[in-house]
């Protein structure tokens, strides 16, 4: 039974975290979204970032409050655990790897879609958009590898590097 409450929960905070996270980082690097994608993530967060900025106000021109109400999200989808037994200090420590993990995957979710319409539809309407999301991850990949054969292989460097972030945390949170 807990195995479909944590599915239930995980998908849920999955969502909303994702809309947070994706909320700081249009406004990180400055991108404005399409409107459709703003309706959908400012829709979605807003009953929880509105409150926290109120506490936690936007300093050197992020907006805090988006990140750390992904993070109270993580925390309170991982706090399902205590059903299971865990403690706090494990649930903490639980939340904030997960928390980490979200973001890597997050870019890797990017990248992915930015390969999809670059072989699908490159003038897709969201195109541009995801383009733009990526463009920070990647303009420091393209100065060191090379177009080969008139492809850039940037975007793969990209997703490499993000597994082996993903397997170093891994390996970090775990203790070996």
């Amino acid at each position: 039974m807990l195995s479909i409450v944590k599915l239930i929960v995980d998908a849920i905070a999955t969502l909303l975290g994702g809309a947070l996270l994706l909320r700081f980082w249009m406004q990180a690097i400055r991108v404005r979204p399409p409107a459709s994608v703003a309706q959908f993530t400012f829709q979605l967060s807003d009953w929880l970032v509105r409150p926290l900025r109120r506490v936690v106000p936007g300093v050197g021109g992020y907006d805090w409050a988006s990140l750390i109400g992904a993070f109270l999200i993580v925390l309170l989808a991982t706090s399902v655990m205590y059903l299971a037994g865990w403690t706090t200090p494990l649930v903490l420590l639980m939340a904030f790897q997960r928390f980490l993990e979200w973001i890597l995957y997050g870019f890797m979710a990017l990248l992915v879609i930015e390969a999809i319409f670059s072989w699908v539809n490159p003038h897709a309407p969201l195109a541009p958009f995801v383009r733009a999301l990526n463009e920070p991850l990647l303009r420091p990949l393209r100065r060191v590898v090379p177009l080969v054969g008139n492809l850039d292989l940037s975007l793969l460097v990209a997703l490499i590097l993000l597994q082996i972030a993903l397997l170093v945390l891994g390996m970090l949170f775990s203790g070996r």
